[in-house]
């Protein structure tokens, strides 16, 4: 079966009846040995009460109440369910409750017994709706001599062992090595998961390749299926057939990209005009891509699973295969592309007047590095047309950065996000004034095409970042406080909150401890997340937002563009074809006049279908790829640590808690604990008020933002924990007094 439940249940909206026929053709089941398993699987659920069945026909029934959730464990066997919506509760589950289901699985669980105010609900897994662990990291052991062998994974969080399948290789050879593993067959009644090892990839961890343990730990794709490299054999030359009649020809507009390293996708360009009125025109393309990743083949599923663009040092984890997104899915220099075009008039104030999006055909004309843009700049006797561009780029940016700052939007920083504009951090990054251009334009042009399917009613895939937990801010408070920069947080005010922020963001650039204030308020944020309702993006202060830059590189943006062309090629500019006069659907100016779909019902529907199962796929896939691309620095850091064990180094304090302290060693940029126990001299409180460690006799004190001198003592290579330890302060020379007491006279 090559769909998960949640795929399937996803297939039954607004209460209708699906023939299962119609579930064969969607989920590609039409071969006898396929169709039976799907049949199988309705029969279960049917059973289950979660679909209903009437005259050969199922639907959702939507009175059942059990709970869908994500599973957390811990290692010792701590399992909660982990709702969606942010003021739901977490509900606990037992150990033998779990019904075999392992971390990360997303489950439908019925709540057994209720919470109280000090009790967390308890709840039973009924259902597993889609497995997390495809693959797993694991250790091969040998079961009692002459049984085989087991793998025994290396996230404690797996309460589990698998018996593993003999495939060849010499499993003895490789006894206690780490290895991936497979997941053939899930735990089953009494039967155990079996695996089957698919790449030895050392004795140990620091022996084995950081790019696969990764990829292993995180179950990133490490190839395309033989599937899907058939159809990107068939991406290989450019469609004969355009179903668009109507593009608008840009060929002759001179278009500029700016790249930062050709080894990367290109799929956005600019051309920018001034008019007599002292306004200007800006356009932004993106390169089409839709239209060549055929719906539900074996690559668009596999692009929709990965989501995102992820790099490894340098180890690319493309969303799309590099023979595409270097060939027809990139802009070249003097080469046509067919591409979505959004055209904005701007006056001179930098206030949008109207704008529209059409199909197009766009000629790239020239493609600059930032560092050769800044040199251009800088030459006083440079002229010609990438000049003028770049000079216009840069003044209607500055216009709209100053918008967004004006809303409470501020720069931490970060390293630049795929797609150029805030990422999956929802941050804005601290850019060269050039690249912080396009990121501003690039982030325009996201809003305006979100508020252009909203107003007409299209499927949108919404951008959201929850505002930060007022703990969080408070906690900052207290410590620009006492650096002396006092800035005032309100409970029930967001826009003061984000106002507050934005001047302690101001005041990073120019402390000492800069490194630090940006570390804790890139931790104060919540990830961005995708939703299939409006929901405000708080760093950028805006009520809706979306992704459409980037659509060779995140699998948000290449939906968002299958619904532009599903626009361009079938939406209705009239409410039926007896009507006169139609509306441009195209432009900004039909907001308002629409009271029809404007798209056909069918396609309508089928969009929606899909929308609310991707916008939950899609969070939970950028939040893998940010989880990764943390977990492969923390390894170079923990390797940088390990090589400097019994080294002293300068550190400062990042965080405070009960157990010990936080510290930043600025040579390594690598952070590790002082836990409490290894400070000897003394009894130390902690003051979470004033985020402190105080000795109860000699008053010595441990607070954020202090600087420290640390030791490395341990390094946990894997799981990256670096254990450090105080230096003891000089001891005090006794003081010997100018002449002998009386007693001794």
């Amino acid at each position: 079966m090559n769909f998960s439940i949640a795929t399937l249940l996803t297939q039954f909206s607004e209460g209708k009846f699906v023939a299962p026929k119609q579930l064969e053709k969607k989920l590609g089941c039409e071969d006898e040995d396929k169709s039976r398993k799907l049949q199988i699987v309705l029969d279960a659920l049917e059973r289950l009460g979660l679909l209903t069945k009437d005259r050969g026909k199922y639907r959702r029934n939507e009175q059942n109440e059990w709970v869908e959730a994500r599973l957390r464990c811990s290692s010792k066997g701590f399992c909660f369910a982990i709702q969606d919506a942010e003021d739901a509760e977490d509900i606990y589950i037992r150990e033998h409750q779990l019904n075999h289901a392992w971390n990360g699985d997303r489950v439908l669980v019925n709540v057994l017994r209720e919470g109280s105010r000090r009790r967390s609900p308890e709840g039973e897994v009924k259902l597993i709706l889609e497995r997390a662990n495809s693959s797993v990291l694991a250790r091969i052991t040998e079961k009692s001599e002459g049984e085989g062998f087991r793998a025994v994974p290396l996230d404690d969080r797996l309460l589990c062992e698998l018996d593993l399948e003999s495939n060849g290789l010499d499993l003895a050879a490789n006894r206690d090595y780490l290895a991936s593993v497979a997941v053939q067959r899930y735990p089953l009644a009494q039967l155990p998961p079996v695996g089957k090892v698919t790449q030895i990839l050392g004795s140990d961890p620091e022996s084995a390749s950081p790019v696969d343990l990764i990829r292993c730990k995180h179950n990133l794709p490490s190839d395309l299926s033989e599937a899907a490299i058939a159809t990107v054999a068939s991406l290989s030359s450019a469609p004969e057939s355009d179903p668009i009649q109507d593009r608008l020809d840009l060929r002759q507009s001179f278009t500029l990209a700016i790249a930062s390293d050709p080894a990367h996708p290109l799929d956005a360009a600019f051309s920018i005009q001034s008019d007599a009125s002292g306004g200007w025109q800006v356009i932004v393309h993106t390169v089409e891509v839709a239209s060549a990743i055929p719906l539900q083949s074996d690559l668009d599923l596999e692009a929709q699973r990965q989501g995102i663009d992820l790099h490894l040092g340098e180890t690319a984890l493309p969303l799309l295969p590099p023979v595409f997104t270097q060939g027809l899915g990139r802009f070249v220099v003097g080469e046509d592309r067919r591409a979505v075009s959004l055209l904005i008039r701007v006056d001179a104030t930098g206030v949008i007047q109207d704008y529209e999006l059409q199909p197009s055909l766009v000629q790239l004309k020239q493609v600059l590095s930032p560092a050769e843009v800044t040199d251009l700049l800088a030459d006083s006797k440079a002229a010609g047309e990438a000049v003028e561009t770049l000079k216009r780029l840069q003044a209607i940016a500055n216009l709209w950065r100053t918008q967004r700052r004006d809303r409470g939007g501020f720069e931490l920083t970060v390293p630049p996000a795929v797609g150029n504009d805030e990422g999956v951090l929802g941050v804005v990054s601290r850019s060269p004034a050039i690249v912080g251009a396009v990121q501003e334009i690039l982030i325009q042009a996201n809003r305006l095409v979100t508020e252009h399917l909203q107003a007409l009613e299209l499927p949108v895939l919404y951008v959201g970042q929850r505002s930060p937990d007022l703990g969080s801010i408070q906690d900052l408070q207290r410590l620009a406080a006492g650096l002396g920069l006092a800035i005032e947080v309100d409970e029930n005010e967001t826009e003061l909150n984000r106002l507050a922020l934005q001047q302690l963001s101001d005041a990073t650039q120019t402390s000492e401890l800069a490194n630090l204030l940006d570390h804790l308020l890139l931790q104060t944020f919540k990830p961005s997340f995708y939703s299939t309702q409006p929901v405000a993006h708080f760093n950028l202060g805006l009520e809706t937002y979306g992704h459409f830059v980037a659509p060779s590189q995140r699998y948000a943006d290449l939906w968002v563009q299958r619904v532009l062309l599903a626009l361009f090629q079938q939406g209705r500019d009239r409410r039926s074809s007896r009507s006169k006069e139609g509306v441009n659907i195209r432009h900004s100016g039909s907001h308002g006049q629409i009271n029809w779909s404007v798209l056909p019902p069918e396609v309508q529907t089928e969009l929606e279908t899909d929308l609310k199962l991707l916008a939950q796929q899609l969070s939970e896939a950028e939040k893998r790829a940010i989880e990764a691309s943390v977990d492969f620095q923390g390894l170079k850091k923990a390797a940088a640590a390990k090589a400097c064990i019994g080294q002293t180094f300068a550190g400062v304090i990042r965080g405070v808690q009960s157990y010990g302290f936080f510290v930043q060693i600025e040579a390594l940029q690598v952070e590790g604990l002082v836990h409490v126990s290894s400070l000897k001299d003394d009894w130390y409180e902690y003051r979470s008020r004033q985020q402190r460690l105080i000795g109860r006799k000699n008053r010595r004190q441990f607070g954020l933002g202090d600087r420290v001198e640390v030791e490395i003592r341990n390094v946990d290579y894997y799981r990256q924990q670096i254990d450090l330890g105080v230096l003891p302060l000089p001891e005090v020379p006794p003081v010997t007094p100018d002449r002998e007491p009386m007693e001794m006279l």
